[in-house]
This record gives C-alpha cells, sequence and structure tokens, in this order.
C-alpha cells in the first residue's frame, strides 16, 4: 500500500485507465473506508450508488459526456440522502421536521456525501489505483441521472467518482500558496492582488506545458467562465423535485 504522505502530496485526477476490473477485495476496502466517514451528528445524511455495470457507465457518459466513466473500473455517485431516516421516522411514527427545506439542511447532506467521497478516494488512492472527482455528475442533466440510478425522494447526486487502474501520469497540478490558503487565527487583511495574479500566471504556464493535452487557459478568467456556464444550471429546480423545498419560510 502507498503511505499517506504520497497519497496526499502526490495525487493527480486520473482520466485514463486500463479495463482491468476491481477484485471484491480491493471494492470492499473502499466500501469500508466510506462506511467509517465521520458525518454531522452521525446521522449518515448519504448513500453511494456504486456502479460497474458497463451499460450503465456507458449511459453516464452519455449523459455527462465524462469519457473516464465509461472507462473506469467503477463509477461511484455519492448522494446526500435523507430518504433512509424519513423511512425511519415513519416507521416510529415520529413527525418528519422540514430540515430538507433548509440550506443547512442541504449543507449537511452535501458535507457528509463529500466526507465520504474522500474517503473513498484515499482509500483508493491506497491501493493504488487512480481516481477523477466528476461535479459535472452533479449538474449535467440531474433528472435524467435521478432516473438512471432510481434515487428516491430526498436524495440527489453531489459528486461522482470514477476509480480505476491509471494508464496515465499526469503532472501535479499547482495549487494556490500557502499564503492564500492558510489563514492564521482569522482571514488575512492585506492586499491578496499580487499573488492571485502571479498564481495565475503558474497555472497559465502549467497549461502551456504540461504532458499531455495543453491549451491557453489561466486560472481567473478560466473560472469565471464556468461560474458563468454554471447560472444555466436549474439545481434549485432540480432539488425541489427530489424533496428539497428551498428556500423554507418559519411558519
Amino acid at each position: 500500500m502507498k503511505n499517506i504522505e504520497d497519497i496526499l502530496m502526490l495525487r493527480t485526477s486520473i482520466r485514463r485507465y486500463t479495463r482491468e476490473k476491481l477484485s471484491e477485495e480491493q471494492l470492499d476496502y473502499i466500501y469500508r473506508a466510506i462506511s467509517n466517514t465521520p458525518t454531522s451528528y452521525n446521522g449518515q445524511q448519504f448513500s453511494v450508488i456504486s456502479v460497474t455495470d458497463q451499460e450503465k457507465k456507458e449511459k453516464l457518459y452519455e449523459i455527462t459526456g465524462q469519457k473516464q466513466i465509461k472507462t473506469s473500473a467503477v463509477f461511484m455517485a455519492f448522494c446526500a440522502d435523507f430518504h433512509k431516516i424519513k423511512v425511519a421516522a415513519q416507521a416510529k411514527g415520529v413527525d418528519f421536521p422540514l430540515f430538507t427545506e433548509t440550506l443547512d439542511g442541504v449543507m449537511v447532506g452535501m458535507i457528509d456525501a463529500s466526507l465520504a467521497m474522500q474517503n473513498a478516494a484515499m482509500a483508493a488512492y491506497s491501493l493504488g489505483l487512480g481516481c477523477c472527482f466528476i461535479g459535472y455528475a452533479r449538474t449535467a442533466h440531474p433528472e435524467k441521472i435521478a432516473e438512471l440510478l432510481n434515487l428516491p425522494d430526498g436524495v440527489f447526486v453531489v459528486c461522482g467518482l470514477t476509480i480505476g487502474y491509471p494508464a496515465e501520469t499526469p503532472d501535479l497540478k499547482p495549487k494556490q500558496p500557502l499564503s492564500l490558503l492558510i489563514h492564521e487565527n482569522g482571514y488575512r487583511e492585506d492586499d491578496m492582488t499580487e499573488k492571485l495574479l502571479k498564481y495565475d500566471e503558474t497555472i497559465s504556464d502549467y497549461n502551456r506545458s504540461r504532458s499531455g493535452t495543453t491549451t491557453d487557459n489561466d486560472w481567473i478568467e478560466h473560472m469565471l467562465c464556468y461560474y458563468r456556464e454554471a447560472l444555466k444550471y436549474d439545481m434549485e429546480g432540480y432539488l425541489r423535485k427530489q424533496g428539497f423545498k428551498l428556500p423554507f419560510e418559519s411558519r
């Protein structure tokens, strides 16, 4: 197994995989790591749809356009899930509060699912496998994906994760300097402009010279372009269809 330093410091996103399948033991190890995820109040407000069926992976690829889904050994959809607690509450004859109609309720489910996904990725990396986090699994066509994955009321996809044997070795992508990420005892008050622009240049240089496909993308404009595109997503409407009727007004 890989040591924790290599896992954390040398992690890259793997988008190309061999066709080798994972063993039952490997999947079980990843599943158990997911099971031990820390969650809010031990509520475990998440579920994972593990997709190993090739036909279903192909359909997910058709919806998202993310090729790594169909070539991976397994695709996992990490979901916020309040369906289970609703079923349990009904079984005990207890009224379910309108928690899923609050922003905090949505955030609790998303945080739990995200923590579970990170546990899964760390477990996979320790086995020498590669992963790619796919946020587009949430926004590409949420209704179609919900139907394909048979998601009930109270459940929605937060993010996807592909896992498999790497068929590439990507360059390590530059991250923001620690001075922009870590704020000691309170958010920094000095001017960050120079360091942010320097990081923008660093990303531009990386994208022009990296191994594999190169681009002219910078960091600042590239991210703002994504934000503009994301304005077209109707995630609020989708969440309402899945039982998360935001915003909730006090009654």
